[in-house]
């Protein structure tokens, strides 16, 4: 696992500082004219960077959230931010296109027990914190993950919020916010508030994947936000519908998720973050592909947001 130096990291952030846009006035030059969109690059497996910069661009999102580049998934190794020179090449061309890196997507999980294993993974979400600061990125998500039947319950949510914290506090010698997602097994509203309430700290948010916790839960989206809304700063969107006992992923609007309630409940709260589209063809690679489905995204969700 590749970790950015301290040095390294000082030196960097002080050329990047001016070339990417304040997450403030992104937000606010775009919020008057409409939400803000953004997709995974969990959804397209084969692009390159430069194809994934120009179909946002040229499709309306305003942000792109990296998870993988091709093949690599540990983002501090890709060649567009392996070295300083080419962290300052990358940004300049999100720069030129007029979007957003709003987000890196760590593999890191937090509910494992084994000292050397989770030294690894929390290893790799402080080298992913190093480089979003760098890349003026605001959010570097993690998992909590699961709740391991061979390990104690209380133990692992613990793990958890001891996880959280600890990156949370590595974080605060930046602007970037650790944030985890409702995801695995950990997808009840009660116990994502525990664990948020347990671990709060100014650089530690929520990522709502709308899909994961009502497949799995039936929650309706208007119960979980009045719980969670205090940490939710980013939203994940999909969408699917079920057959033969499994969920086949379907563009938004055409499946089961309640998303124009969750939408409802977001916008009758005051959110103003993304609405991130997270296609999973890296796991599903038989879904549709991402030059049909991520053109058809920002007018796809749109009737479900008015």
């Amino acid at each position: 696992m590749s970790i950015v130096s301290r040095r390294q990291f000082i030196r960097t952030s002080a050329a990047i500082a001016a070339t990417g846009f304040s997450l403030s006035d992104t937000l606010a030059a775009v919020n008057k004219k409409g939400p803000l969109l953004a997709f995974s690059t969990l959804g397209c497996p084969k692009w390159d960077f430069d194809t994934i910069l120009g179909y946002a661009a040229a499709n309306n999102y305003q942000g792109i959230e990296i998870r993988g580049i091709l093949n690599e998934m540990d983002l501090p190794l890709c060649p567009e931010f392996r070295t300083p020179e080419n962290i300052r090449e990358s940004a300049a061309k999100v720069r030129k296109k007029g979007v957003r890196i709003v987000g890196l997507g760590a593999s890191a999980r937090l509910h494992i027990a084994d000292p050397k294993l989770r030294e690894e993974n929390l290893a790799e979400a402080r080298s992913f914190i190093d480089l979003a600061s760098q890349l003026n990125c605001p959010y570097v998500r993690v998992f909590p993950n699961n709740l391991p039947k061979d390990q104690d319950r209380e133990q692992t949510i613990q793990l958890i919020i001891d996880g959280l914290k600890e990156l949370g506090n590595y974080a605060g010698k930046t602007k970037v916010k650790v944030l985890l997602e409702s995801h695995g097994e950990v997808v009840g509203k009660d116990l994502l508030l525990r664990i948020m309430q347990a671990s709060e700290h100014s650089h530690i948010g929520l990522i709502w994947d709308i899909f994961n916790m009502w497949s799995v839960t039936k929650e309706t989206p208007t119960e979980v936000y009045a719980a969670l809304k205090k940490y939710i700063v980013h939203v994940h969107v999909k969408d699917a519908v079920r057959e033969n006992d499994k969920w086949r992923y379907v563009q938004v609007g055409q499946g089961e998720a309640p998303l124009k309630e969750a939408f409802s409940a977001l916008a009758k709260g005051g959110y103003k973050g993304y609405y991130a589209f997270e296609w999973e063809k890296r796991w599903h690679p038989t879904i549709a592909e991402p030059e049909v489905v991520i053109p058809e995204y920002p007018k796809a969700i749109m009737p479900l947001l008015s």
